[in-house]
């Protein structure tokens, strides 16, 4: 499946990140493996809607109101965050993406169009995106989860068809600041703050922010939080969510930095 559609939703959500979005919709593929359960929408920006580990669930929920980038968890390619101007320069040569948080190009071109399913087991899928118009140059992602011993793991690579260019990708998850019981199926749970989600990493630095939202490229000793940072480490990222009394997710990766 490429980027080319006409579908209004994948259109609007180029010209404007907070364009109204259905949601997912078109075929699920739903993985399990002991106590975790793991589903995705390849046409909903290949987005992992729903994780579960042992009854809870961890990703907060599509409902109207969400936007394409404020539910679940999604791919950020051939780009992350925000490219100032929407403006990208390689070897001389300027090329102009779709501004959707002005004046930034925002999170990359996951959401522009469906991705296809190449194969799928009850603990596995991988699917895949042609990258194309408005991306200059034409290649493949392709985005892989499966399911272990009770360990989610995600993968992603960008390859190119033809000529070489530069490219980046992460994965923007939200998680529930509260978990509720396990096997509850309400779709916003609250509770107290001694119960909410505490994140705890430790970082070599931060990148200093600059007023248009983008690091200045100066880096500071990591400052307390609350964050919408940007997070650099000498050797692998990790990071540890705990949601007291109930569960705790270490995250790590091969990457070296964490918003």
């Amino acid at each position: 499946m490429s980027l080319f559609t006409d579908d209004p939703s994948y259109l609007a959500v180029r010209k404007a990140f907070d364009a109204p979005w259905p949601g997912p919709r078109g075929p699920r593929v739903h993985l399990r493996d002991g106590d975790l359960t793991a589903t995705i929408f390849p046409a909903d920006g290949c987005r992992l809607t729903s994780l579960t580990a042992f009854g809870y669930e961890l990703l907060r929920p599509w409902n109207p109101a969400r936007r394409a980038f404020q539910y679940g968890s999604f791919p950020m390619v051939p780009w992350v965050g925000r490219l100032q101007d929407g403006l990208l320069r390689f070897e001389g040569s300027e090329f102009r993406l779709p501004v959707n948080k002005p004046p930034h190009a925002l999170h990359g071109m996951a959401c522009f169009g469906p991705w296809a399913i190449v194969e799928t087991s009850p603990t596995m899928a991988e699917f895949q995106l042609q990258l194309d118009d408005p991306w200059p140059w034409k290649g493949l992602v392709t985005q892989r989860y499966a399911l272990k011993d009770n360990a989610l793991s995600s993968t992603v690579s960008i390859a190119s068809s033809g000529e070489t260019f530069p490219a980046a990708a992460g994965w923007h998850p939200w998680f529930r600041k509260w978990v509720g019981n396990a096997g509850e199926t309400t779709p916003v749970p609250t509770g107290s703050e001694d119960e909410a989600l505490n994140i705890a990493f430790s970082a070599d630095w931060q990148e200093e922010p600059g007023p248009d939202e983008l690091p200045t490229g100066r880096r500071l000793a990591p400052r307390p939080g609350p964050w919408d940072d940007c997070f650099g480490f000498e050797g692998f990222m990790s990071a540890s969510l705990l949601w007291p009394g109930k569960l705790r997710l270490e995250m790590t990766a091969s990457a070296s930095s964490m918003v």
